[in-house]
């Protein structure tokens, strides 16, 4: 299925291996997967590692307030909603098309479903630029702030720099978790450049990918998460190893290593991140799934 005519074209395409399950692909990258009879089933691999952070950012069950940076199909809201209910969560996106479409095709409240009504009550959704937002937040109004940001498949230029995440860090509580999607491949400058970004503001800061991505092999997802306190690397590294394409946590000398000689990124001196290569989502636009998209 597709929508928003004359805008670009976003699609719905079907999951043939799960009922009520869809891919929301925006001009042929693939922005979510959506389960809405199980908003805990987590299909990218990015996607269940930020996963990863919010079930170990509080004890099991503990209401947490969030902020997504990105919308897309809110399938982290969602996730939050049904493994954290009485969550307060605000997600935040540009395009008020896609935002409209997501409402009409994958309304967050089902009867029937097992997202709880009262969960996904607390979802909010604003159509906004999201440093607009951040720099708006309340100082410590957040325990989550997950930024997963992308037009064309390129995270804008002002999305990646030091004032951008300066700001994430005000908008959160003090042992609060700021985790980012990153999109990169060899020679990995871009994936380098945000670690010592997000590390000039953070004490603390990991990034979790596959082997492949972190070796710079080949093109593909990085997840970096940064805090004022320890971040629980431990627990990070056991779930990612069984993860069904096991990830790597990369973490204090070695994150030393993986980001020297990079320079923190500036709002002066700022670029969308790299292109991801042409053919890169070509099974999941055809309408087989793929769970790497970057």
């Amino acid at each position: 299925m597709s929508d928003r005519p004359g805008q670009g074209v976003v699609e719905l395409v079907g999951d043939p291996d799960r009922y009520a399950a869809w891919t929301l692909v925006v001009d042929g990258f693939p922005q979510s997967h959506v389960d809405l009879d199980d908003p805990r089933y987590l299909e990218f691999e990015y996607v269940r590692r930020l996963g990863h952070l919010v079930d170990l950012a509080a004890p099991a069950g503990e209401p947490l307030r969030v902020l997504h940076l990105g919308g897309g199909g809110l399938t982290l809201a969602r996730y939050v909603a049904a493994t954290r209910p009485g969550s307060r969560q605000l997600a935040v996106d540009c395009d008020s098309a896609l935002v409209d479409l997501v409402r009409r095709r994958l309304p967050l409240d089902q009867p029937g479903r097992r997202a709880s009504k009262a969960g996904a009550g607390r979802i909010r959704i604003r159509v906004a630029d999201a440093r607009a937002i951040l720099e708006h937040a309340a100082p410590g109004s957040f325990d989550l702030v997950i930024a997963d940001l992308f037009a064309g498949g390129r995270t804008p230029a002002h999305l990646t720099s030091a004032e951008f995440t300066a700001a994430a860090a005000r908008a959160l509580a003090g042992p609060g978790i700021y985790a980012v999607n990153v999109g990169d491949g060899p020679p990995l400058a871009h994936a380098r450049a945000r670690v010592a970004t997000v590390r000039s503001v953070f004490a603390h800061a990991c990034l979790i990918a596959e082997p492949g991505v972190l070796h710079g092999r080949r093109f593909g997802n990085l997840v970096l998460a940064a805090s004022s306190r320890e971040l629980p690397v431990a627990g990070l590294a056991r779930r990612a190893a069984a993860d069904p394409f096991a990830g790597r946590v990369v973490h204090g000398s070695e994150l030393d290593r993986f980001a020297a000689g990079a320079r923190p990124i500036t709002d002066v001196a700022a670029e969308p991140s790299p292109a991801p290569p042409a053919d890169l989502f070509a099974s999941t636009t055809s309408g087989r799934r793929s769970r790497r998209p970057a």
